[in-house]
C-alpha cells in the first residue's frame, strides 16, 4: 500500500523504525522495521509487509520493503512540502504552493522553478532557496538507494552528501575508504563493504592501506593511544583483513614512504599526531627554559595554608611551567586563589582558564576571580601556528584547571600561545580519567623529573566529613569504599541490569527530587557504557520520556535514534569555532523549525546558537552521559548505574574515582557488587604515547 509518514514513534539504534503512518490522510496505522530505517515525516512510501497483533501496541504492519514514491494528490503533496522536508517551506507557504500549482506542484519545482516565484512571498532569493534544498534532497534520495544496494545503512546518506556534495557517487564508486574518518558513523568495515561489493579486490594496496590507518586513528580516538607498536599494527591489519602478513608489512612501508605516517622505533604515527607531540615538547621546553618576566618574592608563610600548599605557592611563583595536583578535599582551589591573589597584589596579571565551560565556571566560583574555556582564551582559533604567531595569551601567569582534560591538540594551541616567560601552572587530579582525545598530556609532564610539581595530600577538615570524599579517596587507594555507604555516598545493590537501569531512573526523575525538594535537572544520570541496558543512550532515552515526553503540539525531531523535544537538555559533543561552542558545555533546546530545519539551543552561559538538521551529530542528550563527558564538571545529585555488561570493559578504578568526584551532595550507585569490586580492582592500562620521552630529550639537548 502507499502511505504518507504523520510521526515517527520511535528508533533504535539498530535502525528498527517505528512510525504512524495513514492512508490519504485518512486511515492512520502503525508500521515498524528495519525497512523504514531514515523515513521523514511528510514522505510517501509505498510500503509491503504483513499485519501483526503486538502483544502490548495491537495491530501494527511489520514492514519488509519500503520504497520512497512522489505523492500525487493534492493533500499528498501539501502535507509534504508542509512536513519541513524541503528547508523554506513551511505548512503556510506548502499551502499557497498547492493553492497555485495544484497537483502539478511538485513538478513544478523539479522542471520550472523559475515559476515558484508567481507564488505569494516567494521572492527570488526563497526561490533559490528552495531549489538548492529540492536538489540536496533528491540527491540523499538517490544515495540512500545507492546505500541499500551495498547492504549500508540509508541513514549514513544525509551525512556523505554533507561531506562530499554533489561527488558524494563517485567517491562511493571509486573510492569508498575516503569516507572513513571524513563521514561521522563510517568506519573502515562499512567503507570495505561497499569497497567490495563495488569490486575492489580484497589484497588490493588501496584497501590494506586504508586498513592500516584505520587501526591508528581507531587506536587514537577509542583508546587515546599517540601510536601502535609495528607489531601490534600489522597483527591487528592482518586480523582486521584476514590477510597475509608480508603484504600488510609492505603497504605499511608504502605508507612511510607516502610520509602519511611516521616511524620511530618501536612506533608507528599518524603524521599529525606525531606532529603534535613534538610540537608540544618543543613548546614546553621553550616555556621551561625561558626567563620569567615576573617580578615577585617568594610568598610568606600564611597560617591559612597547610605546609604544601605554600610550597605549590612558591613554586607557581619562581617556576615557568609547574604542575599542581591532588584529590578532592586536598585544597587546590584554595591554593590557586592564594596564587592568582599574591600575583595581582604585586603588579601581575592572572588569567585562569579550564578545558571546558562548565569546569571554567566552577573554577570561577571557587576561587572567586573570572575564569574562561580555553577556547575562548586562545580566541577560537584552531590553528596552533596562527595562536602562536598571531594571538599569543598576555598573562603573567595563566593557570588552566582540570588539566587532565588537555588532549594533545588543546595543549599544543594552548603552550603555543604563551609568551616566553609567562608562567603557566596546570592544575589537575591525576587519579581521574585521561582526555577524551588523544594523549595523555598531564600525567605524561608527572613522569618528567624537570617539570615541577607538588602533589597536596592533606585532607581539610571540611572535607573530612564528607563520605563522598571518604569513597574517592578509598577508590584512589584500591579498597572498596564502606557500604552500603551514608550521608553522601550510597550503593544500591540490584543484581538484574534492567532492574537497575529502572532504578536509576526512578531514582533521577522521582525519588531524589523528590527527597530533596530539588528540580529533576539537578540530578546527573552518569554511566560507565553508552551501550547496553543501563549505558547512556537506552538511559537517556528512559529520561528523557519520562521528563520530557512527547505532546501534542510539542515540536521535535528525529535525527537517526535520537529524537530533539523543545525543553530537552543537550551537550554540544564537538568545538564548533564558528559557533562559539565546545565539547562538554550544556543546553536547553529552546525550538525546533521544521521550515528552517534548525534546533535552537540556549547555551549555559546564556548564548543561543542554531544547530541544522544536518549538524545535530554534533549534539548530544544530556540526561544520561558518558563519565568521560562528566570531567571538569560538578553536578548536586549524581546516579549512576555499575552492571558487569558486556564484561564491564570500561569498569576502571580512573572511571570509578571520576563519577564519584563529580558529585556534591550526593552520589548513588545502583547495580552488582561484583561490578563496584571490578572497578575498585582494575586499573587500567597506560596510553602509548611518546610526550614524556621526548621532552627529556628536548630538555636534554637544550
Amino acid at each position: 500500500m502507499e502511505a504518507s509518514v504523520e510521526q515517527l514513534v520511535y528508533v533504535r539504534e539498530d535502525e528498527y523504525t517505528v512510525a504512524r503512518v495513514s492512508v490519504d490522510g485518512q486511515q492512520s496505522f502503525v508500521a515498524a522495521g528495519r525497512a523504514l530505517a531514515g523515513v521523514q515525516p511528510g514522505e510517501r512510501l509505498e510500503l509491503s509487509g504483513e499485519w501483526e497483533e503486538h502483544p502490548r501496541f495491537g495491530q501494527r504492519l511489520t514492514v519488509t520493503a519500503c520504497e520512497r514514491v512522489m505523492p500525487s494528490t493534492v493533500r499528498a503533496i501539501q502535507l509534504y512540502l508542509g512536513s519541513g522536508l524541503i528547508r523554506g517551506i513551511g505548512p503556510r507557504l506548502a499551502h499557497a504552493i498547492v493553492d497555485h500549482f495544484g497537483a502539478d506542484s511538485l513538478t513544478v519545482i523539479d522542471t520550472q522553478p523559475q515559476r515558484l516565484v508567481e507564488v505569494v512571498n516567494i521572492g527570488p532569493v526563497r526561490q533559490q532557496q528552495i531549489v538548492e534544498a529540492w536538489r540536496e534532497q533528491r540527491s540523499i534520495a538517490a544515495l540512500m538507494v545507492t546505500l541499500q544496494g551495498f547492504g549500508v545503512s540509508s541513514l549514513l546518506a544525509a551525512k556523505i552528501f554533507q561531506v562530499f556534495g554533489a561527488d558524494a557517487e563517485t567517491v562511493l564508486k571509486e573510492d569508498p575508504y575516503r569516507l572513513v574518518g571524513r563521514v561521522r558513523g563510517i568506519a573502515f568495515a562499512t567503507a570495505d563493504r561497499i569497497a567490495l561489493r563495488s569490486g575492489v579486490p580484497e589484497s588490493s594496496p588501496q584497501r590494506i592501506k586504508a586498513a592500516l590507518v584505520d587501526r591508528l586513528e581507531s587506536a587514537a580516538s577509542g583508546g587515546g593511544h599517540c601510536y601502535l607498536s609495528p607489531t601490534a599494527l600489522v597483527t591487528q591489519t592482518v586480523e582486521l583483513l584476514e590477510q597475509d602478513e608480508e603484504a600488510v608489512r609492505a603497504q605499511l612501508d608504502a605508507l612511510r614512504a607516502e610520509h602519511r605516517v611516521v616511524a620511530e622505533p618501536d612506533a608507528v604515527f599518524l603524521k599529525e599526531l606525531h606532529g603534535r607531540e613534538v610540537k608540544l615538547a618543543a613548546e614546553l621546553t621553550r616555556l621551561l627554559r625561558a626567563r620569567s618576566t615576573l617580578r615577585l618574592r617568594l610568598f610568606e608563610d600564611d597560617a591559612s595554608l597547610h605546609e604544601d600548599q605554600q610550597t605549590a605557592v612558591n613554586m607557581a611563583l619562581t617556576s615557568t611551567v609547574s604542575v599542581l595536583t591532588g584529590g578532592p578535599g586536598c585544597g587546590k582551589s584554595h591554593t590557586v586563589r592564594m596564587i592568582a591573589a599574591t600575583v595581582r597584589a604585586m603588579g601581575g596579571s592572572v588569567t585562569l582558564a579550564a578545558p571546558t565551560g562548565k569546569a571554567a565556571k566552577r573554577l570561577s566560583e571557587l576561587t572567586g576571580l573570572p575564569a574562561m574555556t580555553v577556547h575562548r582564551m586562545l580566541g577560537f582559533e584552531p590553528d596552533p601556528e596562527a595562536l602562536f604567531d598571531q594571538l599569543p595569551v598576555q598573562a603573567d601567569l595563566v593557570v588552566v584547571d582540570e588539566a587532565s582534560m588537555l588532549d594533545l591538540g588543546l595543549a599544543v594551541r594552548l603552550c603555543s600561545a604563551i609568551p616566553s616567560g609567562s608562567h603557566l601552572l596546570l592544575v589537575g587530579d591525576s587519579d581521574q580519567l585521561p582526555s577524551i582525545g588523544p594523549g595523555s598530556v598531564l600525567a605524561d609532564l608527572l613522569r618528567v623529573a624537570e617539570v615541577p610539581r607538588v602533589r597536596l595530600t592533606h585532607v581539610f577538615r571540611q572535607a573530612e566529613g564528607s563520605s563522598i570524599v571518604r569513597a574517592a579517596h578509598d577508590i584512589r587507594t584500591g579498597q572498596l569504599p564502606y557500604l552500603p555507604g551514608g550521608g553522601g555516598f550510597w550503593f544500591e545493590e540490584v543484581d538484574d541490569p534492567a532492574r537497575a537501569a529502572d532504578r536509576v531512573v526512578e531514582l533521577a526523575t522521582e525519588a531524589i527530587p523528590r527527597k530533596q525538594g530539588v528540580d529533576p535537572a539537578r540530578v546527573q544520570v552518569l554511566c560507565p557504557m553508552r551501550k547496553g541496558l543501563a549505558g547512556t543512550a537506552e538511559l537517556g532515552r528512559m529520561v528523557q520520556e519520562r521528563l520530557n515526553p512527547p505532546a501534542e503540539g510539542k515540536a521535535e525531531h528525529w535525527a537517526g535514534s535520537n529524537v530533539y523535544r523543545v525543553g530537552d537538555r543537550v551537550m554540544p559533543i564537538r568545538n564548533n569555532y564558528d559557533k562559539g561552542v565546545f565539547n562538554g558545555e550544556t543546553g536547553v533546546v529552546t525550538a525546533i523549525s521544521a521550515e528552517e530545519r534548525t534546533v535552537e539551543v540556549r547555551i549555559d552561559d546564556g548564548e543561543t546558537v542554531s544547530y541544522g538538521f544536518d549538524e545535530l551529530d554534533d549534539l548530544t542528550q544530556a540526561y544520561a552521559i558518558s563519565v568521560h563527558r562528566a570531567q571538569g564538571s560538578e553536578y548536586p545529585f549524581v546516579v549512576a548505574p555499575l552492571v558487569v555488561e558486556a564484561g564491564g570493559i570500561m569498569l576502571r578504578r580512573r572511571l570509578l574515582y571520576t563519577l564519584v568526584t563529580r558529585a556534591k551532595s550526593w552520589v548513588v550507585l545502583v547495580g552488582q557488587r561484583k561490578a563496584l569490586e571490578l572497578a575498585v580492582e582494575r586499573i587500567g592500562g597506560r596510553r602509548n604515547t611518546a610526550l614524556a620521552a621526548r621532552l627529556e630529550a628536548t630538555l636534554a639537548a637544550g
